[in-house]
Formats: C-alpha cells, sequence, structure tokens
C-alpha cells in the first residue's frame, strides 16, 4: 500500500512537473491553445494530488479510529470479564478478587441509612481545619535558623573578595562564539533556500512577461518578411487543405501588433505554400506569429513551419 502511494504521489510530481515546463515553453513561444491546455492539465495533477493527500490522511485517521474503538471494546471485555468473576466470588462467599468492583458497598440495599461519607467529609475539614492552625502557629514562631545554618555551612564555597582572579590577570578565553550568539545553521540554510526559491520566481514572472507583453507596433528594417509553411491532414484532400491554409493564415493576421494589412498567401505546391508580409515584421511580431501558426488547427489540418525569411528590393535582380 505505501508502494503505491508513492508511486501515485511520484508520477503526479512528474505530470505536474512536465505540464509546468510545457506552460513556460508554450507562453514563450505565444502557443495559447497548448498554453490553456497545459495549464488545464496542471490544475487537474493538483487537484489530483490533493485529493490523494486527502484520502491518505482520512485513511489514516480512520485506522487511528478503529484502533481505539478496537481498544475500547477489550477494555470493555476485561472489566466486564472482571466483574463476573467477582459477581461469582460474591456468590462463593469469597473474598472480591483484584480488578472487581471498587465500590461494591454501593450495591445492595439501599434502603438502610449510610453515614459513612459524611462521617468522612466532617473528618476531613477537621483535619483541614486543625492544619491550617498549625501552619498559621509555625509561621508566627519559627525563626530563620535552617538558614542560617545552610548559609554557614556553604561559607567554604563562597568566592574570596575581589573575585577568583584578584590580584591576577584572568585567563585568556578561546576565541569561540557563545551559545546562542547566532541562529542556528538550519534556520539559516531554511532562510537562504526561501530566498533562493522567491528570487527564481521573481525572475521566472519578469522573464516570462517580458517575453510575453504586447510591446509597441514597430517594423522591420527589410522590405518584407517570408513565411514558408505546408499544410497536413488526416482525410483531407487539396481543396479543404487549401482552405484550412486560408482560415489559419486568416485568422494569424491579427496575432502580430501590427496590422497584417499587405499580406498575400501563394500556394507553391501540392500542400505547401508561402506568405509575404510587406513591410517587413520585427523580431517580437515574427515570433508571435510563427506561434499562431503553429498552434492553430482547422478541421484536422495541421500547419507546420518550413522557416522564414527576409526580402529586400536590392536582392531583386
Amino acid at each position: 500500500m505505501r508502494t503505491a502511494r508513492l508511486a501515485a504521489y511520484a508520477f503526479g510530481g512528474a505530470a505536474a512537473l512536465g505540464a509546468a515546463v510545457y506552460l513556460v515553453i508554450y507562453l514563450y513561444r505565444w502557443q495559447w491553445q497548448r498554453t490553456l491546455i497545459c495549464g488545464v492539465l496542471l490544475l487537474i495533477v493538483e487537484v489530483l494530488l490533493l485529493g490523494l493527500a486527502a484520502l491518505d490522511r482520512l485513511g489514516r485517521l480512520e485506522a487511528r479510529m478503529r484502533d481505539g474503538d478496537r481498544r475500547q471494546e477489550e477494555i470493555l471485555a476485561q472489566l466486564r470479564a472482571a466483574d463476573r468473576a467477582a459477581d461469582r466470588a460474591a456468590e462463593a462467599g469469597r473474598r472480591p478478587v483484584a480488578g472487581g468492583p471498587r465500590f461494591a458497598w454501593l450495591d445492595g440495599d439501599h434502603s438502610r441509612t449510610f453515614v459513612f461519607v459524611p462521617v468522612l467529609m466532617v473528618t476531613g475539614v477537621v483535619l483541614s481545619g486543625l492544619a491550617w492552625v498549625v501552619e498559621r502557629i509555625a509561621r508566627a514562631t519559627v525563626r530563620p535558623t535552617a538558614r542560617r545554618r545552610l548559609a554557614g555551612r556553604l561559607a567554604p564555597l563562597a568566592a574570596p573578595p575581589g573575585g577568583p582572579w584578584a590580584g591576577e590577570d584572568p585567563p585568556e578565553l578561546p576565541p569561540r562564539p557563545g551559545l546562542g550568539a547566532g541562529p542556528p545553521r538550519r534556520r539559516l540554510l531554511r532562510a537562504g533556500a526561501a530566498a533562493v526559491a522567491v528570487a527564481l520566481a521573481a525572475g521566472l514572472f519578469l522573464g516570462l512577461s517580458a517575453m510575453t507583453a504586447t510591446k509597441p507596433p514597430e517594423r522591420g528594417g527589410d522590405t518584407a518578411t517570408s513565411v514558408l509553411f505546408t499544410v497536413d491532414g488526416r482525410g483531407v484532400d487539396g481543396r479543404r487543405a487549401a482552405l484550412a491554409a486560408h482560415q489559419v493564415w486568416e485568422r494569424c493576421r491579427d496575432a502580430t501588433a501590427v496590422p497584417l494589412l499587405r499580406a498575400g498567401l501563394a500556394e507553391l505546391d501540392d500542400g505547401l505554400y508561402a506568405a509575404t508580409v510587406h513591410p517587413s515584421l520585427s523580431a517580437h511580431d515574427e515570433h508571435r506569429l510563427l506561434g499562431c501558426l503553429q498552434d492553430t488547427t482547422v478541421d484536422r489540418a495541421r500547419l507546420s513551419v518550413l522557416g522564414t525569411g527576409a526580402v529586400n528590393a536590392a536582392d531583386a535582380p
């Protein structure tokens, strides 16, 4: 059972770690659909781990309660056995065995008046009053002779006048810090680990925010930017593949900070397409456009970007 629980925790931890890693990767690539899928998967795995931990805790509590009930039943069985043994001894006219009823005098005929308990209470009150009177008399008449006698017996242990090093230079102590001079080593390690974890989390947050932030619209330094990609589909003919390519391209034209007003798409070969954006895109917008093209799927068709390139008017023949 313990092995299965550890295996479940290990599998859940590995799945959560993989989902978190790919969540960061897809955020960097501007692939939002895959990012959402990884985020949902990470949330599901976290809920699963929390459920496993809760079930494990409830199982241990139930086992502890069962052990307590079992012990209670054993104690009740022992008490009942002792009561039965005492009853048999009483019927036989013998002395009750040890462990029998502690207040057997309460059993029997209660029509008679018993004065044992009131007499016991009155005796206790009288004895307490006598003790209080003796304590008051002793406090008023006693003298601190015991303290003086103890001080006289401890006089040889007293330090000499002027201290133990009177007239002499005290010895040099070793250069060691005193107990409690600084925080324990474990506390320092925990504080350092917490600081490193906070720094890593802050760096990851700042890095992701910088990489996924929408920057102001800007153009590249080239004349145009070309993108070459293919369309792959299962059970999709050429016309549906071409339609899917145009749908994905029209959807991803709005993924950049700069609106792609002059962006044409041409089919070079069967399943091979080339898109040209004029003027050229910046590196940030090109990254966003490629992420959208690789992330979007339409009707069992998927785009695979082969590469991008810069087109300059000076390179034309």
